[in-house]
């Protein structure tokens, strides 16, 4: 996941534009209250404003409470301004857990802009006007993927995305002072702004279609769920057909009695002689897997005031360490489980194991794409192709080197080092490493503050189920 994006120090910049509205109160054509909100400690002060205001506590973050209320918020845009004079604005749009806002509230943010001459980016990039060319192209694949990293790292990518959770659409507007030579003062903004508030309206209208599952290559351009969920698919599909074939030569194996052919393998007729494994022999791997999961959920923030009582280290480096120590030892728990049973190592043993991890699989990751689609498809890219083709028999060590570079950890690093070259910042290996430590400690961060799921998903599902795949690996 990409890390935090810099805030204005104190938001100072941004109050002077806050101070000036008022002034629009007793203007006829507003018919609707305008809340103006200035929080501290970022996103922790949105969220306790947000529970108080809703009078939940999804959390557990406890506030003073609000002084009043206006009634369901219909809108939000948040500002974030580090100078009263601006070149551009940039727009970020990436929620929590993935969760975007209407497409229209997009819209209705570019066409303001375009409408007063302002620059506006998303992901930090400039749409090129020359949409046929191969370096069109490129750059809107560079701001596509920016945002599928983005959006599948489950961070809110400014105060906006915890609106999103209540069912209230808004959006970040970062107000950029580069060295372009056209700069705008508060005035433009506020003209941009006024626009923005009086057409809100627009998105009660129930007569046309309103897109809430998209992906940006420009703000002019989107990618509908209608064509990328097809393509998903089919990814999920090589899972499905690859359990189907296990499913086929177990039946024929059990109805004939005959040797399985795998690949260009006949497995050897001796294997005929040996006892019918039961379902108990998948038990053991199957509860030392998901236990290894919930320890990797549960343990590091239980033991960490333990850890920082006998290791000279922080609260926050103790989680993540022992985070890591326990996703390493899963490597070695697992694969030697089913062994105590009769039947274990038989081929129809770890067919049986890798027809139900790939079920499993396939499961996990349509049910994550619906709710975050960038999350679904990086997991779904990276795992897919190693899980259909792993089993005991083979080049193991191949096998073997192909999962561990499909690991979720694995897959978080590559992510990080992807991140920063499509920002054009590429970074050593020594600072790739802090950041991925940076990137595992938001991630349990998010998920206790604010209820982000990718930790929890991760930990008690994707990983047991990689380790499944391990466990399959070392059958034998």
């Amino acid at each position: 996941p990409p890390p935090r994006a810099g805030r204005p120090e104190g938001g100072r910049e941004g109050r002077g534009p806050v101070l000036r509205w008022p002034f629009a109160a007793g203007q006829i054509y507003w018919a609707k209250d305008i809340i103006f909100l200035a929080n501290e400690h970022d996103l922790i002060g949105m969220e306790a404003w947000l529970e108080a205001y809703h009078d939940v506590n999804v959390t557990g973050t406890q506030s003073s409470g609000t002084f009043g209320r206006a009634g369901a918020i219909q809108a939000a845009l948040s500002l974030e301004l580090s100078s009263d004079v601006i070149t551009s604005f940039d727009v970020a749009v990436e929620g929590l857990n993935g969760q975007l806002p209407n497409l229209d509230l997009v819209n209705l943010f570019y066409s303001f802009c375009q409408k007063n001459g302002v620059l506006c980016t998303i992901q930090g990039k400039l749409q090129r006007s020359d949409w046929d060319s191969l370096p069109a192209y490129l750059h809107s694949l560079q701001t596509l993927l920016l945002m599928v990293l983005k959006q599948g790292s489950g961070h809110p990518q400014g105060d906006h995305g915890l609106f999103l959770r209540y069912h209230i659409e808004a959006i970040t507007i970062r107000g950029i002072n580069s060295f372009r030579q056209y700069k705008f003062d508060m005035g433009v903004m506020g003209v941009t702004l006024e626009g923005i508030f009086r057409k809100l309206n627009n998105l009660l209208e129930r007569l046309h279609q309103s897109y809430f599952f998209y992906l940006l290559p420009s703000l002019s351009r989107f990618v509908s769920i209608g064509l990328y969920m097809p393509a998903f698919g089919f990814l999920i599909l090589v899972l499905v057909l690859k359990a189907l074939e296990l499913w086929m030569k177990l039946s024929s194996f059990d109805r004939e009695g005959s040797p399985l052919c795998d690949g260009d393998q006949v497995l050897n007729p001796a294997t005929m002689e040996e006892p019918r494994p039961s379902l108990l022999t998948l038990v053991p791997p199957l509860l030392v897997c998901h236990a290894t999961g919930l320890a990797l959920y549960f343990v590091p923030v239980w033991g960490q005031r333990v850890a920082t009582e006998h290791f000279p280290v922080s609260e926050s480096e103790a989680v993540v360490l022992t985070s890591i120590a326990i996703y390493v030892a899963g490597l070695a728990l697992p694969h030697n489980t089913h062994r105590a049973l009769m039947g274990s190592g038989s081929d129809r043993g770890w067919r049986m194991l890798k027809l139900l991890a790939l079920l499993y699989l396939a499961m996990q990751l349509s049910c994550v794409a619906l709710i975050n689609f960038s999350l679904g498809f990086l997991l779904t890219v990276t795992m897919v192709p190693v899980a259909a083709i792993v089993q005991p028999t083979g080049p193991r060590y191949l096998y073997a080197g192909l999962l561990l570079l499909v690991t979720p950890a694995v897959t978080l690093l590559f992510c990080i080092f992807l991140y920063q070259e499509l920002m054009e910042y590429p970074i050593s290996l020594l600072e790739g490493w802090q950041r991925f430590l940076q990137a595992i400690a938001e991630g349990l961060l998010d998920h206790y503050l604010y209820g982000s799921i990718v930790f929890p998903f991760v930990a008690i599902f994707v990983y047991p189920c990689w380790l499944l795949l391990w466990n399959v690996l070392f059958w034998k």
